[in-house]
Order: structure tokens, then sequence, then C-alpha cells
């Protein structure tokens, strides 16, 4: 009797002392905000003494057993059933009843999250058969309306949206416009997360279906506007949706003291990551934010409020922030390239997005990376860090908002605006439509435009930045379009044309991608403009230097292509130009227009390009090289020189012993064109302002050019002989 009163006595003390010290946690936990947060941390025989007097039904014990074997090297096999029976648990709750309604507690459901996320992280298989449950995604999305468990059903959502075949209309949410609404700003900058795969296109990867064949056949079964432009549409009719990315995305990232201690932590920003503390610091800090919600406005303010903020370094809350940013442009930028296109600029426009950015643009680091700042292209997928990232989708964005628009000239202030307007009239040309149009309330403060900041930093980037590539992309997109001597003259006297020659000639860049973004802009700078011509015959001038370039062009005609095309355009309007003393003074002494005027020149080039390219390798990128061979000869016809061409190249065919092989190809490639811009959905004006060539003379070119017509000489079928000729295969066929 003694011992078992002893033995009595002891599990009663032991469970008054454990009782003491779970209460004791809890109060704890209340003081200092690092108590015990989650249900799974309770023990587990306080869990089961707890079920038998709160009628549990064994649900926290289930959730604590699953919660311990879903994470890596835990025995896995039971989790599929038992994440079923969770998601019952969540779309059905039945543990307490308020009224006739009935809840669970908020710490539940995210324990439940949390285990469904984990389970999706280690298990195979579990997040395809979640995704696959369009009740169970589209409950998750109500979920998010409570603060409190906004950040686990996010990060689940998220996961989900990644391996789900099918995008979601965004219009299937219940009360979509409510639950965006409802959102403060750092929980608005985590859903774009998810918007971003709801509003994007299907990455068609890098293999065959890439090519412009397979993508044209796409878009005959899609004929209809897809999700993602539907979702599009839907977060436009959100009242206030954009008003609240542009001050996201502008709003100034926290205040630093740009020491070097700051520098040096900014540039080990992923040595603190690997800190396992931080990461449970920075997942706190979006937990207390989304705590703090409830009772605080949603301003910027509140970002900086959180006392745990204070206890990070600087450059974790720099990141924090830059995070936030990294999505927003993301959605911004895909907004900017859909169908709504003139309606997101009006609102970007009148939300001032580009002089908030312009504010904003001294507060990054334009600096090298020594480790993760690798070469990114348009499409390829990116684990750098965000801060990288940040800068890149910055620069992104200002290429889509540039390109083909006339809201371009809102990257200047206006002083710089003033400056244009006088450089037209210097030329005794008319200004640029757009330009006067641009209202000045909406344009860059302070003493330099975006664009004017842009081309200071590009001229400092290191030679192979990744950098260089996006910031002359972006530089371009300013250019695009009509031809604006101004423009080009604006950007010729902040020294931009012997810059980039450096970097084509003299630097030693081997980056592919760079030298082909350079080729391009480079293009853009110099057509139709004398002054340019003469400059770069100035900054060119030896024989060396010369045949250096040339070497870089020749190296790859596909990266290389549209300067070429700039070139032979340049050229025929020049030599148009006799009057002109100016010009002919160039003409004479520019060793560039001076190779480009000798035919056999102009031959080899047209020869390889064609030569490159084939109806089934043809790719949004390289089918440039289809249309500058089209200048070439459109040019040629022009001044009744297409019999010749046509000739040349079937002498070079039989010089290189495969006759019919070169122009049964560009037979193949000219019927692929018509199939291509011929339809009724594609805007040929691209063609036409780049080239000034109206489209129609592009249409009746390609015509006259597959005539079946044997005796005109303007057809490539008269110069191929009839033992070699192949000019009616589908060219659909491999």
């Amino acid at each position: 009797m003694a011992a078992n009163g002893q033995r009595l006595y002891r599990t009663q003390t032991r469970r008054r002392t454990r009782s003491k010290n779970i209460l004791s946690k809890i109060k704890n936990g209340q003081i200092t905000g690092s108590g015990m947060t989650r249900g799974t941390q309770f023990p587990m025989d306080l869990l089961e003494e707890r079920d038998k007097k709160a009628r549990w039904q064994g649900i926290p014990l289930l959730l604590r057993r699953l919660h311990e074997s879903s994470h890596i090297n835990s025995d896995l096999s039971k989790t599929h059933s038992v994440v079923k029976l969770f998601v019952e648990i969540l779309m059905r709750p039945t543990l307490s009843i308020q009224g006739s309604v009935p809840i669970m507690s908020d710490d539940l459901i995210k324990d439940c999250l949390s285990v469904l996320y984990n389970c999706c992280i280690c298990t195979e298989g579990v997040t395809k058969s979640l995704a696959a449950r369009d009740d169970f995604v589209m409950f998750l999305f109500t979920l998010m309306s409570n603060k409190k468990t906004f950040l686990q059903t996010a990060t689940l959502i998220e996961d989900i949206m990644g391996v789900r075949k099918e995008v979601i209309r965004l219009e299937d949410i219940p009360n979509l416009g409510s639950l965006v609404q409802s959102f403060n700003q750092q929980q608005l900058a985590n859903f774009c997360r998810i918007l971003s795969v709801t509003i994007s296109e299907p990455d068609m990867g890098v293999d065959d279906k890439h090519t412009l064949l397979a993508r044209n056949a796409q878009q005959k079964i899609n004929a209809s506007p897809s999700r993602a432009e539907s979702n599009q549409v839907a977060l436009l009719n959100i009242p206030g949706f954009i008003e609240r990315l542009c001050k996201l995305a502008t709003r100034k990232v926290s205040e630093a003291s740009g020491t070097s201690a700051l520098l040096q932590e900014l540039e080990d920003w992923h040595s603190w990551l690997d800190n396992a503390l931080v990461l449970d610091a920075l997942m706190q800090m979006a937990i207390e934010e989304a705590e703090q919600s409830s009772t605080e406005s949603s301003d910027e303010g509140s970002l900086s409020s959180s006392p745990l903020r204070h206890t990070l370094p600087q450059s974790m809350k720099i990141v924090h922030e830059i995070m936030y940013k990294v999505e927003v442009l993301y959605v911004l930028c895909v907004l900017l390239m859909g169908r709504q296109r003139n309606q997101v600029h009006r609102m970007l426009a009148e939300y001032r997005l580009i002089p908030g950015l312009n504010n904003l643009f001294d507060k990054l680091i334009w600096r090298r990376q020594p480790s993760s700042h690798t070469l990114h292209r348009q499409n390829q997928n990116c684990d750098c860090s965000p801060e990288i990232s940040f800068k890149i989708q910055f620069l992104r964005l200002l290429q889509s908002f540039s390109d083909h628009h006339e809201n371009k000239y809102l990257l200047l202030n206006g002083q710089e605006l003033n400056e244009l307007s006088a450089i037209s009239l210097k030329a005794n040309i008319p200004e640029v439509e757009a330009l006067v149009n641009t209202d000045r309330n909406l344009v860059c403060d302070g003493k330099k435009g975006l664009l004017t900041r842009l081309i200071s930093v590009m001229k400092k980037e290191p030679v192979d930045s990744s950098f260089r590539f996006w910031q002359a992309r972006a530089v371009e997109s300013f250019l695009r379009g009509a031809t604006s001597y101004a423009d080009q003259i604006f950007l010729l006297k902040r020294g931009l044309l012997e810059h980039i020659l450096f970097c084509i000639i003299d630097s030693g860049c081997k980056s592919r991608d760079v030298l082909q973004s350079y080729f391009d802009l480079l293009g853009e700078l110099m057509k139709f403009n004398i002054d340019a011509f003469k400059r770069f015959n100035k900054y060119v001038n030896t024989d060396e230097k010369f045949q250096m370039f040339l070497s870089q062009i020749n190296s790859s005609l596909v990266d290389s292509n549209m300067l070429v095309r700039c070139i032979v355009l340049s050229l025929d309007r020049f030599e148009g130009q006799a009057e002109d003393i100016k010009v002919v003074e160039v003409l004479s002494e520019c060793r560039l227009l001076s190779y480009m005027s000798q035919v056999e020149n102009r031959l080899s080039f047209l020869f390889r390009l064609i030569n490159i390219i084939n109806v089934q390798t043809l790719t949004q990128e390289n089918v440039s090289c289809l249309n500058t061979s089209l200048v070439v000869l459109m040019l040629a016809r022009w001044r009744g020189k297409l019999p010749f061409y046509l000739g040349a190249l079937k002498e070079k065919e039989y010089s290189e012993k495969y006759p019919g092989c070169l122009l049964n190809n560009f037979h193949h490639l000219l019927r692929f064109w018509q199939h291509h811009y011929l339809n009724k959905d594609k805007d040929s004006t691209c063609l036409e302002n780049s080239s000034c060539i109206p489209f129609t003379y592009w249409k009746e070119t390609v015509t006259v050019l597959l005539s079946s017509d044997r005796s005109s000489l303007c057809a490539i079928a008269t110069y191929i002989d009839e033992a070699y000729r192949d000019l009616e295969r589908d060219f659909m066929e491999v």
C-alpha cells in the first residue's frame, strides 16, 4: 500500500509539475513572445489527457503523430491516407460550434496546414494529389482571409500552384475582390507570388515546342483568351489593385546607413540565410506582421514597427523588403505585356510608378556579386539572391514599359524633355507627337531621369555582368518603334555609342547574351543616323579595330543580324541623299558603310542568313534572320536588282555543290512567313516601324518571290532546276 501510495504521489506530482511547467511556458510566451506557438509543441501525454476531457476525438494526437512523421528521413508509408483525413478536417470542421456554424481554432488550422506542407515537401505525390482537388484549392483561398493563418495558407497554395497542370481561374475564387482588398500590403506582396503563376502563360520550354510552328499550332487550338489572360482581366477589375502594387513597388527600402559594414552584410546575405536562427526570425517576423495587421493599419509603417525587425541585421531588413518588390514588379511586368497593356500603362502612369522607381534607383547597389552573379536570360530559371533578382526584374519592367509605347518619355525628367525638343529644333525636324503629348506632371523628378541614371550605371558595370544584358535591353526598348533622331542624339550625347563599341571591340567580353544585346542596341542607336556613323568611324579608326568588329559580327549572325539590317537600311537611305555634303563625306570615309556597299559582302550575309535557319528550327529568337534577308532583297527589288541577287544565290549553291538546297529552303521559309505574318492577329507594325518600309511592300515582295511563273525573273522557282525543285512540300513536315 505504501509503495502504491508513493507511486500515486509521484505521478500526481509529475502532473502538477508538468502542468506548472506548461503554464509557466505559456505565461512566459505571452510576456516575451517566444513561448509555445504550436499544438505540436505540447507533450504527448498532456494531449492524451486533454483529448479525453475535451472530447477532441483523437485529432490533436493524430496531428502530432503525422507532424512527427512528415519530416525528412521519417516513415512516410502512411502519410497519403492521413493527408486525406486532414483535408477533410480542414474542409469540414467539427471541433466546436459557435451558434450553428462549426469552426476550428486558428492554431489547429495552422498545424494542419503546416503538416500538409511538410507532407508535400517530403512525400512524393502529395502535392499533385492536393492540386488535383479543385474544391480544396478554392477552399484554401478562403482561409487567406484569416490573418492568423494567411502565411501557412499562402505557402501551401504556392506549392500546389507549382505542380498544377492547368492554371486556376481567379474568377472561381469566392469573393476575390473583397479578399484581395482585405489584404494588408505585406499580404498583398506575398499574394503576388501566387498571382505570378496564374497570370503567366505556361513556359513552352526549350525543345521543339518552342518553335514558331508549334506556337502557331497551339494558338489555333486555343483561339479564345487563355486562362492567364482571363486572370489578368480579373485582377485589373479589382478596385485599387494596381494602385496598391505601385505603392508597394515604389515605397522606400528600409533606410540604410551606407557604411562599409552594411555593404559587407549585403554581400554575404546568403551566409545569414544559412543560419537557421535567422530563418526562424524571418518566419516569426511574418507571423508577427500577420497578427499585428488585425490591430494596426496596413500602411508601409507597419513593416518597420515590428520589434523583431530591430534585432535583425540591417541587410536582412533590406532583403525582406526586396523580396516583396521582386514579386510585385514581376506581376506588373506580366500585366504590361498582356492584351490590356494600354489600360495598364494608363494606370501605371497615373499612379506615378516611374517617378517612384526613379526615386528608388539610388538605393540599388549596382555592383557585381562575387559568386552568385551569373548570366540569366529571359526565360532562365533563377536561384540568385533577392538583391540581384530585384534589379533584373526592375530592368525587365523598364523594358516592358518602354517597348513600342509613347509613355516611354515618362522615363525622363522635365529638363531632359526640353533637351529633346531643342535637338529637334536644331535639326529643323518636327517633335515626335508622343513627346508633345507627354504629361509633365507624371515624368521623373530630380536632376536625372530614370533612363539617364540607367545609362550611368550601365557604363560602370563589369564587362560580363548579366546586368549589362538587361540594361541594354531596357535602353534598346526606349529606341524601338518609329526611329526618332532626337532620341538617338540624346543618347549619343551621353557617350552610349562609344561605350557599346568599347564593350564589343576592346573589353574582351565573351558573353554571347551581352554581345547580342549590344548589337541590337547599336542597331537602334545608329539606324538612319549619319551622326552615329560618323562617331562610329571616329572610334573604329584602325583596320585592326574594324576587323575585330567584323569578327564579332560574323561569329554569330543570329545575334548580330539586327545590326546588319540597320547598316543595310541606313546605307540605302544615305545613297539616296547625294545632295547632302555631310552624308557624302561620311559615306566616303566610314569603313562600315564602305564595307556594306560592296555587293559581294551583302550577298555573303544574305547567303548565310538563309542558310542558318529552316522552317522547323524557326524560333522567336532567330526569325529575325529571315526578316533581315527579306530586307536585303526588298531593297534590291526597289533598285531593280532582285534578279541579280537570286542568280547569285543559285551560283553560290552550285559552287558549294548542293544545287537547289538554299533556294528551296528560302521558298519554304517565305511560305511560312506568309502563314505567320499574314495571320489577322499578327501585329505587322513592328516590321514596318523597324525598317521604314510599308508592310504592303513586304507582302508584295514575298508574293513576287513565291510566284509560280517561271518566266518571272523575280521568282525563286525560276532559279531552281527541275531536277532539284522541291517547292510544294508541306512546310509543316519535318
